[in-house]
């Protein structure tokens, strides 16, 4: 989900540039830094941003300048006039000279700078930012689906080696009746020198030890896990969240069958499951 984009429009003296950068992030989140005067367009980008993207922790900034002319000087007619009734009064109460008129139009307010923004109502101004919004975000999401390729091949490399263990895991000797036999035999001998153990019990410790040595619900639902993965990655589009939830319904797997586990082996398989689950959840936060 990481990606850079950048767009500029212009209409007559007034030009606007956004940039956009993306990270990682589990949901969708924005950060939009505007200019002074152009609030009014925050929720319009943020509408457009979430409509184009899924996840990720986005920075967008939003710069407007002026080309040609510094702008004009003018006079706020309103602020003087306020001015002027404030002198006025004064001198009914105190006698006061009149200030020189370089000192009333130092006061704030009094001048103001036309930067040559108000060339544009702001109809105008919000369309030509969203039209520059859109086209950054449109070049963002190039930037992004290019990666987004260049880790499917990692991700289904990835699960590649998740089947090839789970293969070995099911081949393993240690899952042959004759090894299960064999453990249940040595756990059935500590049970029965244990005397004060009734025979109903021994029967029902002997079930729950064959049942812990089967690992084959575990093995089957890892292979439908990879199967709806590969599915999702070969559909395209947002699938980062549905992944994500897969790689956590592998590592409960993996789990759950290191503890089912009835030989080194057999754990040592599980834990390398566990290493390439990790590894895919990580590049799964890379996508959306």
């Amino acid at each position: 989900m990481t990606g850079f984009a950048r767009a500029e429009r212009q209409a007559g003296p007034v030009r606007i540039r956004i940039e956009i950068k993306s990270v990682n992030g589990r949901g969708l989140d924005m950060r939009l830094r505007l200019p002074p005067g152009l609030d009014a367009v925050d929720i319009p980008l943020r509408q457009a941003l979430s409509r184009a993207l899924n996840r990720g922790s986005l920075n967008l900034a939003l710069t407007l300048d002026r080309t040609g002319g510094a702008g004009t000087v003018r006079i706020n007619n309103q602020a003087l006039a306020g001015v002027l009734a404030a002198l006025d009064e004064l001198r009914t109460k105190a006698t006061v000279s009149m200030p020189q008129p370089e000192g009333i139009l130092a006061l704030p307010g009094v001048l103001e700078l036309d930067d040559g923004a108000g060339d544009l109502d702001e109809d105008e101004q919000t369309a030509l930012v969203l039209g520059c919004a859109g086209e950054a975000i449109e070049r963002l999401k190039a930037a992004r689906l290019q990666e987004g390729a260049e880790i499917t091949g990692v991700l289904l490399t990835q699960l590649d080696a998740i089947a090839s263990l789970v293969a070995a895991a099911e081949a393993h000797p240690a899952r042959g009746r004759a090894a299960i036999e064999a453990r249940l035999r040595e756990q059935l001998a500590l049970l029965a020198a244990d005397a004060s153990l009734p025979q109903e019990r021994i029967a029902q410790e002997a079930l729950i030890l064959a049942t812990k040595a089967d690992i084959q619900e575990e093995l089957d639902r890892l292979r439908a896990h990879i199967a709806a993965a590969r599915k999702l990655i070969a559909e395209g589009g947002p699938v980062g969240r549905r992944l994500d939830f897969l790689a956590q319904e592998f590592n409960r797997e993996a789990n759950t069958l290191c503890s089912k586990s009835n030989a080194v082996e057999l754990t040592a398989i599980g834990l390398d499951l566990k290493a390439v689950i990790d590894q895919l959840r990580e590049q799964i936060q890379n996508i959306e």
